[in-house]
């Protein structure tokens, strides 16, 4: 009996040594400095401009973009300028993966600057219009691929902390049971900062979290993805960290070594992050990341690990906000290169990567 004990207790000591042990690497990955050039290997082939406009028409800023589950690459330009305010052009396009031919277009007339843009598994195209002019925008719109409108989420126009209403919606995505999250907040201290959740059918179902930077608090959240076991990334970007939750907003974790993210997207539990801060060169800013460079890093949703990381083509300037890999494990950037100027950038994997 007393051999038996001393064996438990030594059981239960080695038990709890496991579980603290295994509590550490989503917590411990806080203090990883990110990755830069030379750090890690970049195994991608850059592509500075990939896929055409209708008419041949200029690329403006763009931020939202998403594959769909035929491999398609949809975007969300921005009518050839930073808004589409006065425009009569499409900024919903939809391009082939294998060409980067335009196969479809819609939306004119509707937004005043889409911003994310998601696919769903059903292949239904969601978009967030993060501005307000002439009673257009601050809302999240479900279209199908050929472009009907199937579902609309707050007011048209209106910006505000009311549970119907959004200020300046960044990012949206879908959970496998039809929940919709919503993150808003673009301005860094001013407005919303918070993630809104809605059931398949649009009705509200609770707001998570608040402007702050403690676990669960957010300043910016800019990006939004789903891994396999059903968690929530959160690119909290003007906090210069991920931050990971389960769907219901319980906070699980931070990671700060995938630097100042703008986007997410998860394939296959890889998780790819788009850093189009960081560093800034702008005078006067603060909290812009300094001395971390802006690029694309990738690393596991497992262990946070970074194992690969494309830095920016254009250095301090512009960059990639949207992410997203298609079904050959190309990788593609919205990127703005300028104040009203963007493209659609892919890079390709390297043979024997």
């Amino acid at each position: 009996m007393f051999r038996g004990a001393i064996l438990n207790r030594a059981l239960a000591c080695v038990l709890a040594a496991w579980c603290a042990l295994s509590a550490v690497p989503a917590r411990a990955q806080a203090s990883y400095p990110p990755p830069n050039s030379g750090d890690v290997p970049n195994p991608y082939l850059t592509i500075l401009q990939w896929g055409q406009l209708p008419d041949g028409r200029k690329w403006g800023a763009s931020a939202g973009i998403s594959v769909a589950p035929n491999g398609n690459i949809w975007d969300a330009e921005r009518c050839g300028s930073n808004s589409c305010v006065g425009s009569n052009v499409d900024p919903i396009i939809e391009l082939d993966q294998r060409t980067g031919v335009l196969l479809r277009h819609f939306g004119k007339g509707m937004f005043v600057q889409p911003h994310g843009l998601y696919v769903d598994r059903h292949g239904d195209v969601w978009v967030t219009d993060g501005q307000a002019k002439d009673g257009k925008g601050q809302q999240v719109f479900k279209f199908s691929p050929n472009g009907k409108l199937l579902m609309t989420l707050g007011t048209a126009g209106v910006a505000g902390p009311g549970l119907d209403m959004f200020e300046a919606p960044n990012a949206v995505v879908v959970a496998r049971n039809g929940d919709i999250f919503v993150g808003e907040g673009h301005n860094p201290t001013l407005g919303n900062s918070r993630i809104m959740k809605f059931d398949k059918d649009g009705k509200f179902l609770k707001a998570i979290g608040k402007m702050g930077s403690g676990p669960g608090e957010f300043i910016e959240p800019h990006g939004l993805a789903i891994d396999s076991a059903g968690r929530l990334f959160v690119a909290d970007r003007s906090n210069n960290r991920i931050q990971i939750l389960d769907q219901d907003g319980h906070f699980i974790a931070e990671w700060k070594q995938f630097g100042r993210p703008s986007g997410l997207f998860i394939k296959n539990d890889i998780l790819y992050v788009s850093d189009s801060e960081s560093h800034s060169d702008k005078p006067g800013t603060h909290g812009y990341n300094p001395g971390c460079e802006r690029g694309i890093r990738i690393g596991s949703v497992k262990d946070g690990k970074v194992t690969a990381f494309i830095p920016n083509p254009d250095g301090l300037t512009g960059g990639s906000e949207g992410i997203t890999v298609d079904h050959d494990g190309n990788v593609y950037g919205a990127s703005r290169i300028a104040a009203e100027a963007g493209r659609i950038e892919q890079f390709v994997p390297l043979t024997g990567h």
